[in-house]
């Protein structure tokens, strides 16, 4: 019987993928409003430079062991203290957000770094007023809280994934334990979060579900860790890969069904 819940949250239970759109859409709107460039050749262009431009940083392989986006990394401070790697992506991070609009203005014929600078402050403004969260799910984590034990498990930087459940505080009182991957020091896919995670709540792995919407970090991780998984496809994506999960459904509404399923119910 399943005892326990380990939800990701980004795009699994806040629609972080939206807010970055949006972010860059309101951006890119105020530069076609000064310029007048057209605002969807410079989102399609900012989406282009920043994954190039992030690569290139001497923090990358640092956002990788922790799960952290080129797009988490335009808007991020990562004025953690805790850790060395960490400090040193905050002390870099304004010059890669500034670069990456540099960037991206200049293949729409725009050169203008005072320019740059203000979009790329604006753009963290946006995102920090802009936060959304799935519709269902806190209908679900309220029918889910009753019968299980709920934890967070989620990539990132302690800083940046703490303001967006400050953003979103209601999403707080659901969980049991909120770990992230910054604080650890390793994230998903690595089996020894999911071991931690387990340890903290003193769970144990066979009675245990993993529910997130990357088969690359969430499915994987669980897979590995010897917990059951269950793979949130709303956007119904292919599965090209030979990555499984126990189970794959469309929307949280579906998670009691297929937890039923898993139970064998």
């Amino acid at each position: 019987m399943i005892h326990t819940l380990l939800f990701d949250l980004d795009d699994t239970l806040i629609w972080d993928k939206k807010s970055i759109s949006e972010s860059l859409l309101a951006t890119s709107n105020d530069a076609a409003r000064q310029t007048g460039i057209d605002s969807g050749e410079l989102m399609e262009a900012v989406k282009t430079v920043a994954p190039t431009l992030y690569e290139e940083q001497s923090f990358y392989p640092l956002t990788t062991a922790l799960g952290i986006n080129p797009f988490e990394g335009l808007w991020g401070m990562f004025d953690d203290i805790h850790d060395a790697r960490l400090r040193e992506m905050g002390a870099n991070i304004g010059m890669y957000q500034f670069e990456v609009w540099t960037e991206a203005l200049k293949k729409v014929e725009v050169d203008d770094l005072s320019l740059a600078r203000e979009l790329s402050r604006r753009f963290i403004e946006y995102r920090e007023t802009l936060p959304y969260v799935y519709e269902e799910t806190f209908e679900v984590l309220t029918k889910m809280d009753i019968p299980y034990q709920l934890a967070l498990v989620t990539n990132g930087a302690p800083s940046l994934q703490l303001k967006k459940l400050q953003m979103t505080k209601a999403l707080v009182p659901f969980f049991d334990r909120i770990i992230i991957s910054g604080a650890f020091g390793v994230g998903k896919p690595d089996s020894s979060i999911f071991r931690h995670t387990l340890t903290q709540l003193g769970a144990e792995k066979e009675q245990t579900v993993m529910i997130g919407d990357n088969l690359h970090t969430d499915i994987v991780g669980g897979n590995q860790a010897g917990i059951k998984t269950i793979w949130v496809n709303r956007e119904q994506a292919e599965n090209n890969t030979d990555i499984i999960p126990e189970v794959e459904i469309t929307t949280l509404r579906e998670l009691e069904d297929a937890i039923g399923r898993i139970d064998g119910f």
